[in-house]
């Protein structure tokens, strides 16, 4: 079960890791030392040990390049009308990552994914899922939003897709869960009715893909949070296997 609390972080969310990395690779190469071999105390396992601590912090590293590479975004039409980049938002280190369609009015407002009516029913999902904002990560399939809130359109996909594919290899989530139809159908390539591929596990570039119906769906249709919540206990079951 997946306990309040309970860290989804991939590694040293309550402890200095450079710490803990160092202990870990004095205490192999004393294991080594002493003829151990129940162990891999190799030479080669105590080198990527000590690299781990770079491959910590390059999560953030990349998320804020691409960032600043995003800049003022001109590349399609919605840079016309928005009021901020709604770039992301949580864990760079999230074993999970919530995938949405594009910003709303109060997104696109505050500069945050899913802040509104549609952003609160997600963090109680995500509550109940004993996990809270912070310890996943939040974004969109495009960063600007569509005027009047309309669906994104194919070119400004295109346009804002290759963005969105740098944050996922940056931050490696074992679990996406793909918010709505657009979330889905973009990142598995596929026209796929978001009401047939809910429920199901998919597979993007070796991370584990879960559709399920957008927040913003459920609030015209509150019958088919129960659906969700059934998409959310398989998921949970999945990440704690």
């Amino acid at each position: 079960m997946v306990r309040a609390g309970t860290s989804f972080g991939k590694a040293g969310q309550d402890h200095a890791p450079v710490d803990i990395l160092e202990k870990t690779s004095d205490t192999l190469r004393y294991m080594a030392e002493a003829g151990c071999t129940g162990f891999d105390c190799s030479e080669k396992t105590i080198g990527i040990v000590n690299n781990l601590d770079r491959n910590l912090s390059s999560a953030v590293d990349d998320l804020k390049e691409l960032r600043n590479l995003i800049g003022d975004c001109q590349r399609c039409k919605l840079c016309k009308e928005r009021t901020n980049i709604v770039f992301g938002t949580g864990d760079p280190d999230a074993k999970l990552v919530f995938v949405g369609e594009g910003p709303g009015h109060d997104e696109d407002q505050k500069g945050e994914p899913f802040v509104g009516k549609a952003g609160q029913l997600l963090t109680k999902i995500i509550e109940a899922m004993n996990l809270t904002r912070e310890r996943v990560y939040i974004c969109n399939i495009i960063k600007c939003r569509p005027p009047g809130n309309r669906n994104p359109a194919p070119d400004e996909i295109k346009a804002c897709f290759p963005f969105l594919e740098r944050q996922l290899d940056a931050i490696r989530p074992d679990f996406i869960c793909a918010l709505g139809t657009f979330a889905a159908q973009t990142l598995l390539d596929s026209d796929e009715p978001i009401s047939k591929m809910r429920g199901r596990l998919y597979d993007y570039r070796g991370m584990k893909v879960m559709p399920t119906y957008h927040p913003a769906y459920l609030l015209r249709n509150p019958e088919k949070k129960r659906d969700v919540w059934e998409d959310m206990k398989k998921l949970i079951s999945l990440m704690n296997t």
